[in-house]
């Protein structure tokens, strides 16, 4: 199953940038092992309109485009449900055992996600009820696809 991840917002060069790269790469290198393909990372500009929800629907409208038939989506939001890192690995297994051939996680903007994404996506998580930096967002995201992985081979590096 390919994996992206869509971002709103660019993420400038810094530690960050690298710390996702690093561990993106980590599950690139790891993934096919157990059947996860990771694909990209979708980065669309912040909507420049001048409300919330004109903003919020712009930014849907980009995501919606690049979604293929049939792809899950998972959106992240304070508001969606908490998984602890072996569920989120066996979420991504249970999708991959069905026979899904793509998957995309999303991160909103600042201000928010559309409320037709709601009724697209497949799950809505939260990585915890505070709110995150979006620069931070990917970074947990994307090490979590990497423990994920991790997860799913057996491989040490989560340990309980």
């Amino acid at each position: 199953m390919r994996i992206g991840l869509f971002a709103v917002g660019r993420l400038k060069s810094g530690p960050e940038k690298d710390l996702v790269a690093r561990y993106l790469d980590r599950f690139a290198k790891a993934g096919s092992a157990v059947g996860l393909e990771f694909t990209r990372v979708a980065e669309v500009g912040e909507s420049r309109a001048s409300n919330a929800e004109t903003r919020k629907r712009e930014e849907a409208a980009m995501l919606l485009k690049l979604l293929t038939e049939g792809s899950i989506l998972i959106l992240l939001d304070e508001r969606g449900k908490a998984l602890d890192s072996e569920a989120f690995a066996n979420l991504l297994a249970s999708y991959r055992d069905q026979g899904k051939r793509e998957l995309t996680i999303a991160i909103g903007g600042a201000d928010g996600l559309d409320p037709a994404l709601y009724d697209r996506a497949d799950a809505t998580l939260c990585l915890g009820k505070m709110t995150w930096p979006h620069q931070l967002v990917r970074t947990l995201i994307a090490e979590q696809l990497y423990r994920a992985v991790t997860i799913l081979s057996g491989h040490p590096y989560h340990r309980v």
